[in-house]
């Protein structure tokens, strides 16, 4: 069934027909894909809460109540209760290494478990461990780009937004340089997860790559237990909490969570940047005239053009949002991407301001599940903006990529080609 749905949702025409079906909002269809802002705005003017007439469940698409439902516990990242939950388990219940996937990372699961995960990872994922890892970023950023100066003609996202979060997030966990384009490939194909419709063979990808990865980091796993190390894995093993400590099977889901979300979201967030300074040249002189700028020029990135355009949650207690009364296993789906463009959050939301003072974006969420990795993506989208920025000042390319990524949930372009003065 999945195989078929896939094979549906991309056909452009027929997604264009469903138009009339799907209601305010089609994310499958190819000019939506393109460009979604017009779309978004035309929500924001709308009704506070439509409904997805294909679907099922609401969409939030203002600033407000878009902050709201993510920090309100009546709206949950358990969608267990969720029908459409229930037919995913169903399609991947001969593979216990997804299941566990499914059950034991931080983006499915609420509450007090919630709590716990998180408060035993963070220890090991602080702030200040990340910014220990900005001279290993600057080197890997400095090799990446003199391997692309030799070409001089490069697909910046083949050649540095794809590989360095995915050298970064494995060299972080402790993983062999050795294996690091094995788990770029199953990174790939596991992070079909986040969005199934965009896949193309059904559940295929993303239990082979659960079944590699379980199989990989099990054995890691015993050899950082006998013979810890200075990295992420063996900080997490040692994560302690009251005599609390993660299981085999969560340490593994969230390992993989941690690579998965790490290294497509980074990716996506360095292509979406680059060609913003493509589109905006005066706004790219403003950060190589003043280098200071670069931390909220990155903000601005993340707010105008983010890497994750949506979330969800799933109603568990009768509740009322926009004046409409919501009940158990409902889902409500929050345009991330929309909030950042409300007027009345952000004066003149449509221009990129590289200088913009107050920018409260939700592209990392909001609340308990504000994202674990943002100072990672902070950092290495910094580091790669201003390198690229200081040693190819002139770099230039298209405004307009060959197309963007075939995802409802995530956005960035699949290719970028540039010229590398």
């Amino acid at each position: 069934m999945l195989r078929l749905l896939q094979w549906l949702v991309a056909q452009p025409w027929l997604m264009r027909a469903l138009g009339a079906l799907t209601g305010a909002v089609n994310p499958w269809d190819p000019e939506m894909r393109r460009n979604p802002y017009p779309t978004y705005a035309r929500l924001r003017a709308g009704v506070a809460l439509p409904r997805l007439r294909l679907f099922g469940g609401y969409v939030a698409a203002r600033y407000e109540v878009v902050a709201s439902m993510l920090r309100d516990p009546a709206f949950s990242t358990d969608r267990t209760a969720v029908p459409l939950i229930a037919s995913i388990r169903r399609g991947i219940r001969d593979t216990p290494e997804l299941l566990n996937f499914l059950d034991d990372n931080l983006l499915m699961i609420d509450g007090r478990r919630h709590r716990r995960l998180r408060s035993l990872v963070s220890t090991a994922f602080t702030p200040r461990r990340v910014e220990q890892l900005r001279p290993r970023v600057e080197a890997v950023v400095d090799e990446l780009l003199d391997r692309a100066a030799a070409a001089r003609n490069v697909d910046l996202v083949r050649a540095i937004a794809q590989p360095l979060p995915a050298i970064v997030i494995a060299e972080l966990l402790g993983i062999p340089a050795a294996d690091q384009d094995r788990f770029r490939a199953w990174s790939d194909e596991l992070v079909e997860v986040l969005d199934p419709l965009s896949g193309h063979a059904g559940w295929d990808p993303p239990k082979r790559a659960m079944r590699a990865l379980a199989a990989y980091f099990q054995p890691l796993l015993a050899e950082r237990r006998a013979q810890p190390r200075d990295d992420l894995l063996s900080a997490m093993i040692a994560s302690e909490d009251a005599g609390d400590r993660l299981t085999s099977e969560e340490l593994v889901a969230l390992a993989a969570l941690l690579l998965a979300a790490g290294h497509e979201t980074t990716t996506n967030l360095i292509g979406n940047a680059a060609l913003l300074f493509l589109r905006h040249p005066a706004e790219r002189r403003r950060v190589q005239d003043d280098p200071a700028l670069l931390p909220s020029a990155v903000e601005e990135c993340l707010r105008i053009e983010p890497p994750v355009q949506l979330t969800d949650r799933a109603v568990v207690t009768p509740t009322e949002l926009c004046g409409v009364r919501l009940q158990p296993g409902e889902i409500v789906v929050a345009l991330l991407a929309s909030a950042n463009r409300d007027a009345e959050q952000f004066p003149d939301p449509d221009r990129f301001d590289v200088g913009r003072l107050e920018n409260d974006h939700l592209s990392f969420g909001y609340g308990s599940h504000f994202c674990l990795g943002a100072s990672l993506a902070r950092l290495e989208a910094q580091v790669t903006l201003g390198a690229l920025l200081r040693r190819f000042p002139d770099f230039d390319g298209p405004t307009e990529p060959p197309g963007y990524k075939p995802s409802v949930v995530l956005r960035g372009p699949t290719a970028l080609p540039v010229r590398l003065h």
